[in-house]
């Protein structure tokens, strides 16, 4: 298959290479999450009572928002309501004023910091014409759009002179709150080279990162680009992070943001990150190259997209990144609650380490808890290509798609495409492994891992994952093994999977009973294996 990678039309890239038609997805897809969702996730946003001070308690996990589809694409509902308050956010902004009659100047050289805050008031549409401006931090009040003449043109610069925990733009008041926030047509630009060669380019907490949206309700970001992030590229959060264990969030999270058409690259953590916040729309966006220096050199976890800690209700719509460590990440803390409620519709994973990584970290191995609040994620028409290993994070395996702890998890149209000409050390392509729990694929397609040890490896063990279902499964020209099946698993169900293989060792592998159906081998010395 020819190499086609548009980064200006990313849905074009994903159906160029997918293996599966997206309308043969949506409908199946759709009707899975209403079924699970009234089933064991019937409330719409529902927390519990906590003595502790900025924290709410999320379990049980039983809150879920629906989604429904507008001229194909897949929208949460509550869009119908960021909608409205769009127009609201336009009726209050008829002011419009141009940071240049505050004294700002574009010339990459003059402090333009007092024209940006004189200029940034509430019921103000602000326009910053083409040219760069430095500025040594701004905040955007409520009501407030700020809008370049676009992503090429309009560049916001943090000065030479900032220090390390500086926000390059932050609503003005996280711990009050603010509302209806539109940002657009700009570039921001944190400037990771003043920091020199420093070991970590971050201060900790949610310091350091171009654009922070913190306990926001109602946000716009779209046609934005942000770049030498000393942590994050994007972060939609509550105004302080804490890890108090799984069950219990932070308070005072975002809610009802957009982010559209956004680029992040050159970033220290992660492009787009999300902490601690509801309903979260991420569409068309490009996260690509970080450099990775928030973490130690080699233990990087720098992802293109990272749905992290305490994020619920999180819709991604024809996303792309390259040369991350994750393509898309959800994940938490092990002392924080997983993020749960997370769909993702069309991904374009090219040259990560790990295109498309669940996990919640020290809920994996067989003394640690399961996890509470790992629940409730999907991924449909998923496109991983050629996985590699990296620099950001040295001893991590290259795999197309890990599955680990969550719960009630639909990877439906996946195609994995290999270098065959790649190392890839006898690992498999796709992993579901640690306790994982009520896990279905369907319609996977995987071609050139034929250093691999299997396409797709069911983990068994004490920390065994169980109740797989794997349907319509086709390997070509790829590992050995198409399906390896660890010990003590209980329930697992196998139907329509074909390999072809020149040579090949066996279709299934397995060390565990299973239910199997319609199975086509071509070229395989065997077609199902026992290993026990």
């Amino acid at each position: 298959m020819t190499a086609y990678i548009d980064r200006s039309n990313i849905a074009a890239t994903i159906a160029h290479h997918s293996n599966w038609a997206l309308g043969d997805l949506l409908k199946e897809t759709l009707d899975w999450h209403e079924t699970t969702r009234q089933a064991h996730y019937p409330d719409q946003a529902k927390t519990y009572l906590s003595h502790l001070p900025m924290t709410e308690r999320i379990v049980p996990v039983t809150s879920s928002l629906p989604l429904e589809t507008v001229d194909g694409i897949v929208r949460p509902v509550w869009m119908r309501r960021l909608d409205a308050e769009h127009l609201n956010l336009r009726q209050a902004t008829r002011q419009h004023v141009d940071v240049t009659d505050y004294g700002a100047v574009g010339d990459g050289l003059t402090d333009c910091t007092l024209a940006f805050r004189l200029a940034l008031r509430s019921n103000r549409h602000v326009h910053v014409p083409a040219g760069v401006y430095v500025v040594r931090g701004i905040r955007i009040p409520s009501n407030c759009v700020l809008e370049g003449a676009s992503q090429q043109e309009t560049i916001i610069k943090l000065s030479d002179r900032a220090p390390k925990h500086r926000r390059l733009l932050r609503n003005a008041t996280p711990f009050a709150g603010n509302h209806h926030i539109e940002v657009a047509h700009l570039t921001l630009d944190w400037n990771v080279e003043r920091l020199g060669d420093v070991d970590r380019t971050s201060s900790g907490d949610t310091a350091s990162s171009a654009l922070t949206f913190a306990h926001v309700k109602f946000g716009w970001i779209h046609h934005v680009t942000a770049k030498n992030a000393g942590l994050h590229a994007f972060d939609i959060t509550s105004p302080h992070y804490h890890y108090l264990g799984d069950g219990l969030r932070a308070k005072k999270g975002s809610r009802y943001v957009w982010l559209d058409h956004c680029e992040a690259t050159n970033y220290g953590d992660d492009g787009i990150t999300t902490h601690h916040s509801d309903a979260l729309y991420i569409t068309n966006c490009y996260c690509h190259h970080p450099h990775g220096r928030t973490h130690a050199h080699g233990f990087s976890n720098s992802n293109g997209i990272e749905i992290d800690d305490g994020s619920r209700h999180v819709t991604l719509v024809n996303n792309m990144s390259e040369g991350c460590f994750g393509g898309v990440e959800v994940k938490a803390h092990g002392t924080s609650s997983a993020a749960h409620d997370v769909h993702i519709f069309g991904h374009f994973s090219y040259h990560d380490n790990r295109s498309f990584n669940f996990r919640h970290i020290s809920h994996h191995l067989a003394d640690d808890p399961q996890s509470k609040t790992a629940r409730f994620l999907s991924g449909t028409n998923l496109v991983s290509m050629e996985p590699v290993r990296s620099k950001l994070y040295t001893k991590s395996s290259a795999r197309s798609l890990v599955v680990s702890a969550y719960q009630d998890v639909l990877i439906h149209g996946f195609t994995a495409i290999g270098n065959p000409d790649y190392d890839y050390r006898a690992n498999p392509a796709l992993a579901v492994q640690y306790k994982s729990r009520n896990v279905r694929l369907k319609r996977i397609a995987t071609s050139g891992f034929a250093s691999g040890r299997a396409d797709i490896e069911l983990f068994g063990g004490d920390n065994r994952t169980d109740h797989v279902t794997i349907e319509d499964v086709i390997c070509r020209n790829s590992a050995p093994v198409a399906l390896k099946i660890g010990g003590q698993l209980t329930n697992i169900t196998l139907q329509r999977i074909e390999g072809e293989q020149k040579s090949g060792d066996v279709l299934i592998s397995t060390s565990s009973p299973i239910a199997a159906h319609d199975l086509f081998a071509y070229g395989f010395s065997d077609r199902v294996r026992n290993e026990v």
